[in-house]
């Protein structure tokens, strides 16, 4: 092997490019495992990447992607030997250190995760980041006592990764699923996912929102934040969780804290880059086993060829991209 592809992002105080280049081996940064890139996927971070403004990457030229599975062509690390499947995704994976839209990339070993079986590669970038976060948030609602006869379960953000997955994941574990999107074109696809009711994005982010509404939620996962986050909060019922995960709808949340003290609700922060390998690999199996949506796989996702990304990754930053995208690296 001398050459391979890669995805180039580099600036200049002048200049902003995005290509498809051939570098060499020697010039990926220093790990303990080489892996043969198979797919990636593509996430808002990437999309942040792609772009000059985006205050993702802080050192060019660089090789964005959050997420890789693919097998191992070597290793210094005597738990991964040669033709492992495995899976890469967070730590600072794509953001300070080449990601994975390269055919090939080499990695710290404490950040690899073996493929835990019952997954195939491809299956696993379908799930890939947000899917990861979607199972941790579920997680950690049932481990804070939510169950499917608890009630209602709200998703908001519902037609991007972590949502479409939220929303699959949980139909899947018996759970009755209401589902905010703002996009009305997609009510169907959200019922087919596993959707019982679609909720219309002003309903869930109304003008005004009451420090304590009407209690309707007994948990939900939250990729969106900001005012959305407050009127899910009011709404939640009494000792219900609300697993939020993203700030698309904003960094600031305008609530009071009526909804913890008088109704014991509880704000359950998910975070996916530095979750211990521990519990990054039980969540992973959970992916496999009890969360595995094989049959709505095909449903939320669509898969594109490596040379097809630069055209992709504008898509998701403007909101025009439903569920998963799985780039086939090689």
């Amino acid at each position: 092997m001398t050459n391979f592809k890669a995805l180039i992002v580099d600036k200049t105080e002048s200049t902003f490019e995005l290509n498809m280049k051939e570098i060499r081996l020697a010039e990926l940064p220093e790990g303990d495992v080489l892996i043969k890139v198979a797919y990636s996927s593509v996430n808002y971070k990437d999309g942040l990447a792609s772009i000059p403004d985006g205050n993702i990457v802080s050192s060019y030229p660089f090789i964005p992607g959050i997420d890789l599975a693919g097998t191992v062509v070597s290793s210094n690390e005597p738990s991964f030997q040669i033709g492992d499947p495995v899976i890469v995704t967070s730590y600072e994976l794509g953001v300070s250190h080449f990601g994975g839209y390269s055919e090939y990339a080499r990695v710290p070993a404490a950040w690899v995760v073996p493929l835990p079986k019952g997954l195939s590669l491809k299956e696993a970038m379908i799930y890939g980041t947000a899917g990861f976060t979607a199972a941790l948030s579920i997680d950690a609602l049932e481990r804070n006592g939510l169950t499917p006869q608890s009630g209602k379960v709200l998703v908001t953000g519902a037609t991007g990764g972590v949502g479409s997955m939220a929303v699959s994941m949980l139909a899947q574990r018996g759970y009755t699923v209401a589902a905010s999107t703002g996009k009305d074109s997609e009510h169907e696809y959200l019922k087919r996912i596993g959707a019982a009711e679609v909720l219309r994005r002003e309903e869930t982010s109304p003008e005004k929102v009451r420090a304590l509404g009407k209690q309707h939620w007994a948990g939900a996962v939250d990729p969106v934040g900001g005012k959305t986050l407050a009127y899910v909060l009011s709404t939640t019922k009494y000792g219900g969780s609300v697993a939020v995960s993203g700030l698309t709808g904003g960094a600031q949340v305008p609530t009071t804290v009526f909804p913890f003290i008088l109704r014991g609700v509880n704000l359950l922060g998910i975070d996916s880059v530095n979750l211990p390998m521990d519990k990054r690999i039980v969540i992973w199996d959970r992916i496999s086993t009890d969360l595995h949506i094989q049959e709505r796989c095909e449903e939320i996702s669509r898969e594109i060829l490596f040379e097809e990304l630069p055209d992709v990754l504008p898509k998701i930053l403007n909101g025009e991209v439903r569920g998963r995208t799985v780039v086939k690296i090689s």
